[in-house]
């Protein structure tokens, strides 16, 4: 599903953000990507995204290589994927309901397609009843459910997620890491980049921790494979 060839990405200032890293991501599997701030797990998950292009190596999604994929081709691959960040990104001005759709309107969704989806999305995150509330009124937990929703109200096949209970108590914490499995469990390949080490060994499930830019360990806590 996903495979990282002894890839590697250099900035033009010298400093090598990853190094020559190899990496297997089967469909359907949940991982976390951990490791020190500046260790590169932003910049990996921004060449997933194609935000950033390696400078060397191979990047392939279902044995495709996407390193090279056209500028214009890139919209339409970023489709496959959903993103979670850990500040929400929320639009303050539009409700709950709105900031969900947002990425079917863009894509030219029917009015009841975007209803339909939407409204499922929200169901799968507990927040249904708050469609037409603004994101000004929720907690932070919910706003992060909302990010969630919007993430996978097209039906991503990767679902990848930058620090997403960074700023969540351990209880709400636990909560969206059960939202992620759910997902997992339906077929979509997780990646979830974080700093909480007490969180993921309780959700017994691979990590690959980065120093430096490197691969430096690759396994399963307490040897099981989510």
């Amino acid at each position: 599903m996903i495979q990282f060839d002894n890839l590697s990405k250099r900035y033009a200032t010298g400093f090598d953000a990853l190094k020559n890293v190899s990496l297997h991501m089967d469909a359907g599997e949940l991982a976390f990507l951990t490791g020190h701030s500046g260790a590169g797990k932003s910049t990996l998950l921004k060449i997933l995204m194609l935000l950033e292009r390696p400078t060397s190596g191979t990047l392939l999604i279902n044995g495709k290589n996407v390193n090279r994929l056209a500028n214009y081709k890139i919209p339409s691959y970023r489709r496959q994927l959903g993103v979670v960040f850990q500040d929400h990104q929320l639009l303050v001005d539009r409700n709950v309901f709105d900031n969900v759709a947002l990425p079917l309107q863009v894509s030219g969704y029917s009015r009841k397609e975007v209803g339909r989806r939407v409204r499922a999305a929200l169901d799968g995150v507990g927040l249904l009843e708050k469609e037409r509330h603004s994101p000004l009124t929720l907690s932070g937990g919910e706003q992060q459910r909302v990010g969630i929703a919007r993430a996978v109200v097209h039906k991503p096949r990767i679902l990848l997620a930058d620090e997403p209970t960074g700023n969540l108590d351990p209880d709400l914490s636990a909560e969206i890491m059960a939202l992620f499995r759910r997902f997992q469990e339906v077929g979509v390949t997780v990646l979830i980049a974080t700093h909480d080490i007490d969180l993921i060994n309780r959700m017994q499930c691979r990590i690959i921790r980065l120093e430096q830019g490197s691969v430096v360990a690759d396994g399963e806590s307490y040897g099981t494979i989510c």
